[in-house]
């Protein structure tokens, strides 16, 4: 077995992965690693923008306010306070990687509003955002030396060296990974690991993550014995295309910050019924206004409707959805269009500080695979790149400036054990399938007890079946994948029937109200005491 040897192992391609890559290069060797491209990430399908006070009339304190509004009550106000006030910065990383934010004709930034929010304070490149940031932190990182990249790779297990028989205090020394194109396994040694791999969206059964948002950060974390919370704050984007051939398109919440209205069929306006803000009420709101309405009349979606703005203003502001919704026959100038919600965002993840630190030794936790406090139990629309960016930076500046004297011990080799070839590819797909839909139906928008317990029980059989499964036949993607989102469906149902309140976007039909005192919900990592390693 081969092992890689680096000074920072980084996991993940988005925006969290490639900017703390990019500052950590200039510190040591650093391998990142990507189990498909690296534009095979969540920020690449970011539609709306990134947060950044910018404006005279904003402030920071109006920031801050307005997330811990969203978060009702759970968010960490000192977090929220250095996230906010760090991001104008940390824009800036960006512009030098070549970012093409949307201006006006003076110069200054055409700053957007979306739900939540109480001021224009959103930067964007029309309507793919995401796309623009990525390709030019790609194209950053594909050019600097200090960076080996590594796609088409997938980490198995983290190695901790209570696994591997060192006595002492357990630390993450580097991973197991697999080639897939070589189909070979091989090992990467490092005294720090960074995992930014994004959410865990594909849990459900509809979402408008792409296909590599499995959780497989929070699952390796969890596994190594780090401490995970709030996962049972999962955000539901509202307003997901309708459409049988429009797989994960999701309509922007800069659509709604720039004047559309929700309707009915009939073109009925109904958010006023469910929050003075309208339209622009928070995710959580929003997302449990249109279940409640589909589910009240029978149908099977709500309708936008920003007829209002003209043509030629929607191909300007919104070429991309404007394009991607005539593609499927509806015109946003003419047409109401038709919208769900889906699953969006985990809110929980990796206890982790500002600057990445979790609760186990050498391993950091940044992005949407972190839990930092700042998002509480609901992401104010666009604080994700936010966070994302500015919590890469601080991480790289922490380990940097790390003087920690590390002797990294030779990892074993990869064992198979009696393991063979998979010939029983349709018990993968057939569990993969089970888990997200018994979670859409039974830990989705609307919770109860009795659902949330049928849940568990379920989980709790299917992850024994996946175990059996992983331990007699040879790693592959599909198979890890499974795994790890068994582990993240586990975590988010016993989150869930933890909380005895609805709060944020966890709503449940046991306890329809909100406790005086806002708690978190920490779960501990995964004890690490077994001689075999990677055994769960």
């Amino acid at each position: 077995m081969r092992t890689v040897d680096c000074d920072f192992f980084v996991v993940g391609s988005g925006m969290s992965g490639l900017i703390a890559a990019l500052h950590l290069a200039k510190a040591g060797k650093v391998v990142l690693c990507t189990k498909g491209t690296l534009k095979d990430c969540n920020t690449n399908f970011a539609q709306g923008g990134i947060c950044a006070v910018s404006d005279p009339s904003d402030s920071f304190d109006a920031h801050v306010k307005d997330t811990q509004i969203a978060g009702a009550g759970l968010c960490d106000e000192k977090v929220v306070r250095r996230i906010v006030e760090e991001a104008p910065a940390a824009i800036e990383d960006l512009v030098k990687c070549g970012v093409k934010f949307s201006r006006k004709e003076d110069g200054s930034y055409d700053l957007t509003r979306e739900g939540g929010h109480s001021a224009r304070r959103i930067l964007h490149a029309g309507d793919f955002t995401g796309e623009e940031c990525e390709k030019a932190m790609i194209a950053t990182v594909r050019k600097e030396p200090g960076i080996e990249i590594c796609e088409e790779a997938m980490v198995i297990d983290l190695v901790m060296t209570k696994r591997i028989g060192i006595r002492g205090e357990n630390r993450c020394v580097g991973a197991y990974v697999l080639d897939i194109t070589a189909n070979e396994i091989f090992a990467v040694r490092a005294p720090h690991t960074i995992l930014a791999t994004g959410g865990c969206g594909k849990v459900y059964l509809y979402t408008c993550n792409p296909d590599c948002a499995t959780g497989d950060g929070i699952a390796l974390a969890w596994r190594a014995g780090a401490k995970i919370a709030n996962m049972e704050f999962i955000q539901f984007h509202p307003t997901c295309l309708y459409h049988p051939k429009a797989k994960r398109f999701l309509i922007s919440e800069a659509v709604r910050g720039e004047g559309a209205t929700l309707v009915d069929a009939k073109g009925r306006a109904f958010m006023q019924r469910y929050d003075e803000r309208g339209s622009l009420a928070p995710r959580d709101i929003v997302a449990r206004a249109i279940d409640s309405e589909m589910k009240r009349t029978g149908t099977n979606c709500m309708f936008l409707d920003i007829r209002s703005k003209g043509k030629a203003y929607l191909q300007r502001r919104f070429p991309n959805i404007f394009r991607k919704c005539l593609e499927f026959g509806i015109d946003m100038s003419k047409d109401l269009i038709p919208v769900v919600p889906a699953a969006h965002y985990c809110c929980g993840g990796v206890v982790a500080t500002v600057d990445g630190e979790t609760s186990v030794k050498g391993l950091s936790a940044i992005g949407e695979t972190s839990c930092t406090g700042l998002h509480g139990a609901n992401r104010l629309a666009s604080n994700s790149l936010m966070e994302a960016l500015v919590c890469a930076r601080l991480c790289a500046k922490r380990l940097a400036a790390s003087n920690e004297k590390i002797t990294l011990p030779k990892i074993p080799k990869w064992k198979t054990l009696d393991a063979v070839e998979p010939d029983e590819a349709v018990l993968v797909a057939h569990m993969w399938d089970e888990i997200r839909r018994l979670m859409w139906d039974y830990v989705g928008i609307v919770r109860t007890d009795k659902r949330l317990a049928r849940a568990r029980r379920r989980i709790k059989t299917l992850r024994k079946e996946i175990r059996e499964y992983y331990f007699d036949y040879l790693v592959t993607p599909d198979t890890l994948e499974l795994r790890n989102l068994g582990v993240c469906a586990e975590l988010i149902v016993k989150s869930a029937l933890k909380r005895k309140e609805s709060r944020g976007i966890h709503f449940t039909l046991d306890y329809p109200y909100e406790l005086k005192r806002a708690r978190p919900t920490v779960l501990p990592g995964f004890p690490v005491t077994f001689k075999e390693p990677l055994d769960e």
